[in-house]
């Protein structure tokens, strides 16, 4: 049985004016999101992939209202959170919370812990200094802190302990869907893994939603079940996971894939091979998949559940074949 639909983005656009001539007026626009268009079901882990540049961090920021949508709906249980409705929005800004990239610049450094921690419960509820610490405590237990943590600083604690605090400050509301924008990439490596696998505790333990940002399709695969692949402010390639794993349908999924480290030390040369034929295969086909002004061409579907942005007569084509662009 599906889960229920939990957040719509529907047509979302954010364009930044471009001014100039004599009177500063609006020459052009940036268009760091051009009509995104993604649902997000309850329990779901969705994945937003994407090189640097290519809008998916002002996709979430969008969404969790850091940037204001130039057009487009973002439906939350129904509720239309675009439009001007206070006590609704409250609501949902208490359900909707973000743990963002860099734990080290999100928490402020002059702030305690407790501090840092409280603050969410300070916006939404009304605890008394006894309650909230307690709260506080449990919320420290639940990402693996004891509460010798409650009074120190940021700085005394090591890049996954930050975000796991930071994680903390995300779930003190009971939140249903957090946006999670590259939350490991300013972590080492031998650390991402804990802190991943931590992550999907949380969401089993709070049945939490995330919206899972990253430009990493080896992380993603770790943690999503629907994944949409975003270049130059548009979706290419929408689907589950095996869809966009084991069946890419667009040039620059594929690209991306190829990208992914090989951890296999006897299959690092193919790999190496792999990757340089697929990005010649880039460079002399790439123009196909966008329109003349380097815009994604509009998404075709290829099941009931992958959608890609390739051109209407390689449909047939690519369906017939084993699902590849390259082949």
């Amino acid at each position: 049985m599906k889960n229920k639909e939990l957040l719509k983005v529907n047509n979302l656009r954010v364009h930044y004016p471009v001014r100039g001539g004599f009177w500063n007026r609006i020459v052009d626009n940036v268009k760091a999101v051009d009509g995104v268009t993604i649902t997000i079901h309850q329990g779901d882990t969705y994945g937003l992939i994407g090189e640097s540049g290519s809008g998916k961090s002002t996709t979430g920021k969008a969404i969790v209202g850091l940037e204001n949508a130039t057009k487009g709906n973002i439906y939350y249980q129904g509720m239309d959170i675009t439009k001007k409705l206070t006590r609704r929005k409250l609501k949902y800004n208490r359900e909707v919370q973000m743990i963002f990239q860099d734990p080290q610049l999100s928490l402020n450094p002059e702030k305690r812990i407790a501090d840092i921690i409280a603050e969410p419960l300070r916006n939404f509820e009304k605890l008394s200094k006894e309650e909230e610490k307690i709260r506080v405590i449990q919320l420290l237990d639940i990402v693996g802190l004891g509460p010798e943590a409650l009074y120190k600083y940021p700085h005394q604690f090591s890049g996954g302990q930050r975000q796991r605090i930071g994680v903390a400050r995300a779930v003190a509301t009971h939140p249903k869907l957090i946006v999670a924008d590259e939350p490991v990439s300013a972590l080492d490596l031998s650390v991402q893994a804990q802190v991943l696998n931590f992550m999907k505790k949380i969401q089993a333990k709070f049945n939490i939603s995330y919206l899972f940002i990253s430009h990493d399709l080896g992380v993603v695969r770790h943690m999503c079940n629907h994944i949409a692949i975003m270049n130059r402010g548009r979706l290419v390639e929408v689907g589950t996971k095996d869809d966009i794993y084991n069946h890419p349908m667009h040039i620059y999924t594929e690209r991306l894939l190829a990208a992914i480290p090989e951890t296999n030390v006897n299959q690092r040369k193919a790999h190496h091979e792999n990757r340089l034929a697929v990005e010649k295969m880039y460079q002399e086909h790439k123009d196909e998949y966008y329109d003349k002004n380097g815009e994604a061409l509009p998404l075709q579907k290829i099941s009931d559940t992958h959608f890609a942005a390739i051109p209407k007569n390689r449909v047939n084509l690519l369906k017939s074949g084993s699902g590849k662009v390259s082949d």
